[in-house]
């Protein structure tokens, strides 16, 4: 049964629902490309994709409009696939379970996907239309935007013919973005010895719950929890009363999302674990007052486990703690260009301990200003060699740099002005678009970036605001009526 049928615009909201049921991880789109294609032969519309899967799907001007600027319209298939810990999903064959709850719509337990289902669900609704006035349009729809940009790495010059990009993967509704932050994700990787467990241990497994986590770059300056970062303080001080020992750690997910939730399995000998429960139990009370306000949900857990095969040598063990301390998380500097703006910033996403003896470190630092990106990848990569480390760097990926002539622009805030009576901020954001690739690949066109209302994207606690979609699509319609 349809969840969304009762809002509005309802052509919107029916294809994003009908998005919702399209498993669409990062890297396997095959499934959501299908659709699309489809969607094209159906409604007599032309399309192609490349060697990646990127899809383009071609609408012709409506009547006395063919001399017009032909527009692109853009977004990603990809989403984001995080969940909660006790929800059952699997993201490469189940749908999406939409609800509205109180002017938002949700999804049951996992990331909602409206970032970027509901860009490529407007597409769709100006696609089908027969009744919308606009210029030549040009539908993009790229693969892997939230774990490598690929999707816009690949594309081939010739591949677009428009010289205006409206890009639909902006998550604030009354700003426009005409700029935005490149980033690069840093990894390091520790060796450790596996050890077999002193006599008489006992284990326990201590965890972070309840975190907000959330956008590594939208949500970084609003001084959200780590789970990485709680759960270490802990185990740093521990490893100083007792004679604690770890046997796994298992933090984060994605590059481009904050901690949400993080574990370890820890052995003392019997003749502690009272007092280590004791000093997490101080510990608890401890977080729970700092993130009072902050993280409201935030809850420290414990339980006792079966005894693991092994604990990870003492000098690793030392090694792993002192670099997540030491690791930056967080705003590094405010934009001296647009007050207000992070400029640059670094997320200590994931620690994992993986096969042969391994603990990863993931990273992702952002900056609107490529030498400072490349700063604080430079600071990352030294905390990790100084703690024995071994260090890789992406690509990367280049910044939006703001033009504040830009047409489309102006058109954009001149027609929010006279649908809504006030005017949108004209800013750029701190997170990473695909528009800065683009203009690479492209660099004559004039680009803008805007969309409705999200919070908590890349996470569980991913909503959209209803009534900024309404407002997203009258100034869709109203920007493509006046594009000339």
């Amino acid at each position: 049964m349809k969840q969304l049928n009762t809002l509005s615009p309802q052509s919107l909201w029916s294809y994003f629902e009908e998005i919702c049921q399209i498993p669409r991880p990062s890297k396997k789109e095959e499934k959501v490309i299908a659709f699309l294609l489809e969607f094209a032969s159906k409604h007599n519309l032309d399309a192609r994709t490349d060697a990646v899967g990127n899809v383009l799907i071609r609408k012709p001007a409506t009547a006395g409009r063919e001399g017009d600027k032909t527009v692109i319209l853009q977004s990603h298939m990809d989403m984001v696939c995080e969940k909660n810990s006790d929800t059952i999903h699997d993201f490469d064959n189940d749908p999406i379970k939409p609800f509205i709850d109180k002017g938002w719509v949700r999804a049951e337990g996992t990331t909602l996907g409206s970032d970027d289902g509901i860009g490529i669900a407007a597409q769709l609704a100006v696609l089908a239309s027969g009744n919308l006035a606009h210029g030549p349009l040009e539908c993009l729809f790229t693969v892997d935007e939230e774990t490598g940009l690929s999707g816009a790495f690949a594309l081939e010059a010739g591949f677009l013919s428009g010289t205006v990009l409206l890009n639909l993967d902006s998550e604030d509704e009354g700003e426009l973005f005409i700029g935005c932050a490149g980033g690069i994700d840093t990894v390091g990787t520790l060796k450790y010895l596996s050890e077999p467990l002193p006599a008489g241990s006992f284990a326990v497994k201590l965890e972070i719950k309840g975190l907000l986590g959330g956008h590594s770059g939208d949500d970084i300056n609003k001084s959200r929890g780590n789970a990485n970062k709680i759960l270490n303080r802990f185990l740093l001080d521990a490893a100083k009363l007792f004679d604690l020992r770890i046997s796994d750690f298992n933090g984060g997910n994605l590059r481009n999302a904050i901690a949400r939730e993080a574990s370890a399995v820890v052995v003392v000998p019997h003749s502690q674990k009272e007092n280590l429960i004791v000093e997490w139990n101080v510990f608890a009370s401890e977080m729970e007052f700092e993130f009072e306000f902050a993280e409201p949900k935030l809850k420290l857990a414990h339980q006792s486990v079966a005894l693991p095969q092994f604990v990870i040598d003492k000098d690793s063990q030392d090694k792993m703690l002192k670099l997540i301390a030491a690791c930056p998380h967080g705003v590094l500097e405010m934009s001296t260009r647009m007050p207000g703006m992070v400029e640059t910033s670094t997320n200590l996403a994931s620690v994992k301990f993986k096969g042969e003896n391994q603990i990863v470190f993931t990273t992702s630092q952002r900056s609107e200003i490529e030498s400072r990106k490349y700063m604080a990848a430079g600071i990352v990569e030294s905390v990790m060699l100084l703690a024995g480390a071994t260090v890789e760097h992406s690509d990367g990926y280049p910044g939006w740099t703001p033009n504040p002539e830009s047409k489309v622009a102006k058109i954009t805030k001149d027609a929010y002005k006279k649908l809504f009576g006030n005017d949108p901020l004209v800013k750029s954001i701190h997170a990473g678009l695909e528009c800065g690739l683009f203009l690479e690949k492209y660099p004559e066109l004039d680009m803008v970036s805007f969309g409705p209302t999200i919070r908590g994207a890349h996470s569980p606690d991913e909503r959209i605001d209803i009534e900024t979609v309404t407002k997203f699509w009258k100034l869709l319609v109203e920007v493509l009526e006046n594009i000339h």
